[in-house]
């Protein structure tokens, strides 16, 4: 996720460039441009993607100059820092609230400025390593959170429901380059004429 944001701005961003200077290619850069944001501009604007692109080191908040985009990730980044405490309620004006029932929230007040303190110093280093991140324990959590990518076997599944009678028990001795070979031949055949 990390690498979408700043990947897909940098292309749009050439492609701007490159599109006062083309002549007959205006059409074609165009349709990339409206192509790149039909599909991504919903995730351009999505906290949660943007919040990834910001808590990778290498790219934090250089990746776009857009500040609403910026505010809009790290608002979602101070939201989502672990062990963030959500703002105090107003208290009623009923006697019931006393000094003790609100004895340690000046606690829980300096853990939430903590973690937003190394967010601060997180945006503001200038290292783009990725090991910079274990110098902030909460935005490193948040980061792994964000930027790790769900295994899914989707793929797999498609490739064994795909293989049909080729991944059968009775061809269980058929080798990996044969295998590989009779399934490509399967799944190519509408693009080739055998007679």
């Amino acid at each position: 996720m990390e690498w979408l944001l700043h990947t897909i701005t940098t292309v749009i961003t050439k492609l701007e460039k490159t599109r006062a200077s083309q002549r007959f290619c205006k059409p074609l850069v165009d349709a990339l441009q409206d192509g790149l944001k039909n599909r991504f501009g919903k995730m351009m604007s999505d906290p949660e993607v943007v919040a990834a692109a910001i808590l990778h080191p290498k790219f934090k908040t250089s990746w776009t100059s857009d500040e609403d985009v910026l505010k809009l990730g790290l608002s979602y980044i101070k939201e989502h820092l672990p062990d963030h405490e959500p703002l105090p309620r107003p208290a009623d004006n009923s006697s019931s609230a006393s000094d003790e029932e609100d004895f340690f929230s000046n606690m829980k007040h300096v853990h939430t400025q903590e973690t937003t303190k190394q967010l601060d110093a997180y945006v503001a280093c200038t290292s783009e390593i990725v090991d910079i991140l274990s110098s902030y324990p909460a935005v490193s959590n948040l980061s792994l959170k964000l930027n790790t990518a769900l295994p899914a076997s989707a793929a797999c599944e498609s490739l064994f429901s795909a293989a049909g009678l080729i991944f059968s028990p009775r061809r269980g001795r058929i080798d990996s380059h044969n295998f590989e070979n009779q399934l490509l031949l399967k799944l190519n055949k509408d693009f080739f004429k055998f007679d």
